[in-house]
């Protein structure tokens, strides 16, 4: 596609940036997206076509819901419970048309608190393939309050849009998951009348009307948006927005709090230390704690779900490995037999890669890194071994003591050509 020097439409011979032409002919003519939207209107009256409706959508009760989410997500089962249930109440508020005569349903956001790699993103994607609807992931840190150096929070609907193949009404109904959205929080000790902070709490003032529901122009070619320039039209009433982040430091926040209620009242000082003890402090979030940890009130007002996840135990990353239907060992077991070969996993080799990721506090996240890592000079040479048929992976290989054992059809061992290139981390 050539940009013509002259940024004139030639339909209705008004100015337009570049990047707002979106057809020429050897830089002789030019149409900008307003010109082709009318255009279409037109060619679809002439026609007699009318646009289709946006797909209905799935129709999932939400104990639906939590069995769909059982399959790909391990543990969590409180906030697989609640956020079927908060799922399953907007898309049904979308269906009775947001109002009645006596009442008007408001939308229901969700925020999740988690450590990393605890299944909060997976979470997200799963309820989105589950309803069969587009979804779009954003970073909260790459975004910055209009005018200033980042991405407009505009942008975050773009790719929506581009999940929906730039089908709006379809796209009007999708799920948007924006991350680490702690790093929002507002920030301390900023002197209002040197700087703003753009980055934190003008990013929330930003993302609060598209959260609530508005029309938002979004800028089709994304970048910042500049005065002239045609945009692309989206209603976010109906579309879910689920926030997530670790939000390192609210448990002191939340720590602080119940302190204080302990010296109020004595005699539960005892229950109180007992469920510090427990490691769930963060379970008990509630909205003063998020003021406290830096979200200004209209934010914490339109994220009214708050769902915490656990740390993933060891027993729990093993199972991460093994049952979900995208389980790490499964997709490997896959790979490998497309060449003809069986790969096993001893027992002591998930517990040892379960113990890795557990010491790295990294969550489910560090587990493909691991039997990567362990694997890589099997994948490396296994295209040219041809009567390699079995592939076992112990405890000492996971550990890097020792590659993992190749054997043949007649059960003895296979030598890899070339010498270990791995380094254990």
């Amino acid at each position: 596609m050539n940009t013509p020097r002259s940024s004139q439409c030639s339909f209705c011979d008004r100015p337009h940036p570049s990047s707002d032409v979106l057809l020429s002919s050897q830089g002789a003519a030019a149409v900008c997206f307003s010109c082709v939207r009318t255009l279409a209107e037109v060619v679809a009256e002439e026609d007699g076509i009318t646009p289709p409706p946006p797909p209905p959508l799935r129709r999932l009760t939400p104990r639906e819901i939590y069995a769909n989410l059982d399959d790909y997500v391990i543990g969590q089962d409180r906030a697989k419970k609640v956020l079927s249930v908060a799922v399953y109440n907007h898309y049904k508020r979308v269906r009775s048309g947001m109002r009645s005569p006596a009442v008007e349903i408001q939308k229901t956001n969700i925020l999740l608190i988690g450590p990393t790699g605890c299944g909060k993103t997976l979470l997200a994607e799963t309820l989105a393939r589950t309803l069969d609807i587009p979804f779009a992931v954003c970073d909260a840190t790459s975004l910055t309050e209009s005018g200033y150096v980042g991405e407009d929070v505009e942008n975050i609907l773009l790719r929506l849009i581009q999940s929906a193949d730039w089908d709006i009404p379809r796209a009007e109904h999708g799920i948007i998951y924006i991350d680490e959205v702690d790093k929002i929080a507002r920030k301390e000790g900023i002197n209002r009348s040197i700087t703003r902070d753009v980055s934190g709490e003008g990013v929330q003032q930003e993302l609060l009307k598209i959260i609530e529901g508005c029309v938002a122009n979004v800028p089709p070619q994304g970048g910042r948006k500049h005065p002239h320039q045609e945009f692309l039209q989206i209603n976010t009433s109906n579309i879910l927005f689920i926030c997530g982040g670790a939000f390192d430091g609210l448990e002191e926040v939340v720590e602080k709090r119940v302190n204080s209620s302990n010296n109020r009242l004595g005699f539960l000082a005892g229950a109180r230390a007992e469920q510090q003890g427990s490691g769930t402090m963060t379970s008990g979030v509630s909205p003063d704690d998020l003021l406290e940890f830096g979200f200004i009130p209209e934010m914490v007002g339109r994220l009214p779900v708050t769902v915490t996840l656990e740390p993933l135990d060891k027993s729990s990353l093993i199972r991460v490995m093994t049952e979900p239907k995208n389980a790490i060992v499964k997709q490997y077991q896959h790979l490998f037999q497309i060449d003809g070969v069986d790969l096993e996993f001893t027992p002591g080799a998930l517990e040892a890669a379960a113990e890795r990721a557990v010491e790295h506090r990294t969550g489910a996240r560090y587990l493909r890194y691991v039997i990567e890592d362990t694997l890589l000079d099997v994948m490396y040479d296994l295209p040219s071994m041809n009567t390699a048929v079995r592939c076992v992976v112990d405890r000492e290989n996971i550990e890097g003591r020792e590659p993992p054992k190749v054997l043949s059809s007649s059960g003895g061992n296979v030598s890899l050509p070339t010498e270990p290139i791995r380094k254990s981390a």
